[in-house]
């Protein structure tokens, strides 16, 4: 608890010697790989899944100024996919989605008018999936805990004083884990093993950022 306030105190010094804060807000799209829920679903509906599917994510993120040049931050994101088959005339939705709150740090490049910023950061995973087969109106709901880490570049440009148009491009690596309903996994038969949500995924989002 000693460590934590010190750290609330840097942090707290850190803002009013440098105090300008920025919020940013928006959507994007993910190209995401998740190998393991990929072999599950070929081998359910008996086609080649895609190695790369589409998700959509939306975000929140404040950063303060910590140093010249250098931005901490919080991201706090939501990714969502669903995927929809009708095996043998019946009816399987699987969705699932992934809570992605991150600590991220920056290295800022500022103009008139504009800004870089260059950097990353890591942070949990918590994980879902809502499974429905065939005719059945009830679904399985499976969770995880998991971390991840961020490689990011994003700019903005000045819309006024205050608010900029913001475009940014992520790397991330997810070890969602294995998400389990009453420490049950979701088991593909062919294969032999669990099915997990680890994940790599490219993205590119676009939103507004308002710089105090």
């Amino acid at each position: 608890m000693k460590k934590m306030y010190i750290l609330l105190l840097l942090i707290y010094l850190s803002a009013e010697a440098y105090p300008q804060i920025s919020l940013r807000g928006g959507m994007g799209i993910n190209f995401m790989s998740t190998p393991s829920l990929k072999d599950y679903l070929s081998s359910l509906t008996g086609i080649q899944q895609s190695a790369f599917n589409t998700a959509i994510n939306f975000f929140g993120e404040a950063d303060f100024r910590a140093a010249n040049n250098y931005d901490l931050g919080f991201e706090f994101a939501y990714l969502y996919n669903s995927f929809n088959f009708s095996p043998n005339g019946g009816r399987y939705q699987l969705s699932y989605g992934v809570l992605m709150p991150t600590i991220t740090s920056y290295y800022v490049i500022e103009g008139q008018g504009y800004n870089f910023k260059f950097g990353g950061g890591l942070g949990l995973r918590f994980a879902s999936i809502t499974e429905t087969k065939e005719f059945s109106s009830s679904s399985n709901n499976y969770n995880s805990i998991g971390f991840g880490i961020l490689l990011r570049a994003l700019g903005n440009t000045a819309l006024s004083s205050n608010v900029y148009a913001n475009i940014t491009g992520d790397i991330r690596y997810d070890l969602n884990g294995t998400p389990k309903n009453n420490g049950n996994p979701i088991q593909n038969t062919v294969l032999n093993n669990s099915v997990n949500l680890n994940s790599l995924s490219l993205g590119l989002s676009l939103g507004i950022t308002y710089i105090f």
